[in-house]
């Protein structure tokens, strides 16, 4: 069968800084019913990219930082104080980078050049498709939470614009939370979202990356030189529990996942060795670390306790450097959704039309129709559960547990599986100790997707 990709020309899978890039890095697998056989791997010329190794570094580093950098101070709070916090960052980040290299010694050994396809070509076919149903409803989720972080920002400036006080007596119907958020996204969110490809967003990557950093160092320097008026809430200083500790666990997840889109610029490197790779992930890890312990720390001493789940919303609306933030946050989720929604409506391509039987190239009639309908579709239920869900915590947990099992559980069976797969008769002991720790990242993983799933169905029942 033809191995034909949903826009798979092989131009995209060069190297590139841009925002465009993560979308291409989470095209969805080839449309065929079973992974491809040694005889019709790529050739070797195609495994070979022009992506330096700082190049890598940078491209890890982007496809990390994101706009859950805004829950790191609650997350502090949640794990009850920075102690904690830091504690149980720098535990994770041990099982987050050998999560990194592990895909890149299955993409090795597998021959296969993004996330999905690896987990088909290791795990088998049923791991395979759940993995992409994964990835279609984390992007789904991920939506949901930019369109309610678009709504939380544009409150607090339409405030100052207003000028009125929050949560002061009735506003104008031009200024009601559901009112702007659909507004913003009928206006530039779905015309972004509609086309086949989206190259065009790689003149937003740069102000994106920009906001990012600008958003961290306010937050490092209102810590600093803090305004009169904010006044923090009780400091923590340890958990109240041990359980109270793993309640951080989503969010950091959230924030550090970037393994979906790690294969494709392993592949794309000049040399795609692991060892390299080690290195590559480890510095880019060490960066995102510095940038989401810099908010945690600074926006959970600012506010305490009382810290807002999008720490931007606990600074007052008249704070000009504060505002800049919120535009810069609104402009990089702007830019932002259409990437995600074009990595799920591919993922959500890709199954239909292996469910179809039907190559890409047989279907290219009914291509823009399809898409057009399952870009409205989209859009309009994420829409709907961001007007009526505006407590983004709620959502980034969820969104949180999804990505723990990027993190952990799919690299845990792969690694497993591939182990597994090797037929010596006498196992040496390092076989049975990367067995092992394959096991305790699945495990890992389910914990914490199971405990935010519990938590997200039966917490909100019962309360």
């Amino acid at each position: 069968m033809a191995q034909v990709s949903i826009n798979s020309d092989l131009g995209e899978w060069g190297s590139s800084t841009d925002s465009g890039e993560r979308a291409r890095l989470l095209q969805s697998p080839c449309v065929d019913t079973a992974p491809k056989s040694e005889g019709e791997a790529s050739p070797e010329g195609l495994s070979r990219g022009t992506t330096s190794t700082v190049g890598a570094i940078f491209i890890v580093v982007n496809a990390c930082l994101g706009a859950g950098l805004l829950n790191f101070p609650a997350a502090f709070s949640s794990a009850g104080g920075v102690a904690a916090g830091v504690t149980l960052q720098m535990g994770m980040l041990v099982f987050i980078i050998s999560g990194l290299v592990i895909l890149a010694y299955c993409s090795q050994a597998s021959n296969e050049r993004t996330y999905q396809e690896v987990v088909w070509a290791v795990c088998g076919k049923l791991t395979g498709v759940l993995c992409e149903v994964t990835i279609a409803i984390y992007t789904f989720g991920t939506c949901i939470a930019f369109l309610i972080i678009i709504g939380d920002q544009q409150d607090k400036i339409i405030a100052v614009m207003a000028k009125e006080p929050e949560g002061g007596g009735s506003s104008p119907w031009y200024t009601d939370r559901k009112f702007t958020i659909s507004l913003t996204a009928v206006l530039f969110i779905l015309p972004l979202s509609i086309p086949r490809e989206i190259g065009f967003q790689k003149y937003a990557s740069f102000l994106s990356v920009v906001g990012t950093w600008y958003v961290t160092a306010i937050i490092i320097i209102k810590y600093i030189w803090p305004d009169k008026e904010m006044t923090p809430g009780d400091i923590l200083t340890r958990p109240a529990s041990w359980v109270a500790v793993f309640n951080a666990m989503p969010t950091i997840c959230f924030g550090f996942q970037c393994h979906v889109s790690s294969v494709p610029v392993f592949n794309s490197m000049q040399r795609p060795k692991v060892k390299t790779w080690g290195g590559v992930v480890t510095a880019a890890m060490v960066i995102a670390l510095a940038v989401y312990m810099g908010t945690g720390i600074c926006g959970f001493l600012t506010f305490g306790a009382a810290v807002d789940p999008d720490v931007l919303l606990s600074y007052p609306s008249e704070d000009m450097a504060v505002a800049v933030a919120r535009a810069f946050i609104i402009l990089s989720v702007l830019t932002s959704y259409p990437i995600l929604h074009f990595c799920g409506r591919a993922v959500v391509e890709g199954l239909w039309l292996r469910y179809q039987g039907m190559p890409v190239e047989e279907d290219v009639g009914r291509e823009q129709r399809r898409r057009v309908l399952q870009t409205l579709v989209w859009f309009l239920l994420t829409l709907l559960l961001a007007l009526f869900i505006p407590d983004i915590g709620k959502v980034i947990s969820v969104i949180g547990g999804l990505a723990a099992c990027f993190i952990f559980v799919f690299p845990g069976l792969c690694l497993i599986q591939a182990k597994l797969s090797e037929m010596e008769e006498v196992k040496p002991a390092s076989w049975w100790a990367l067995v092992s720790y394959g096991i305790l990242l699945v495990t890992l993983g389910a914990f914490i997707f199971g405990q935010t799933t519990t938590n997200a169905i039966f917490v909100d029942l019962l309360a």
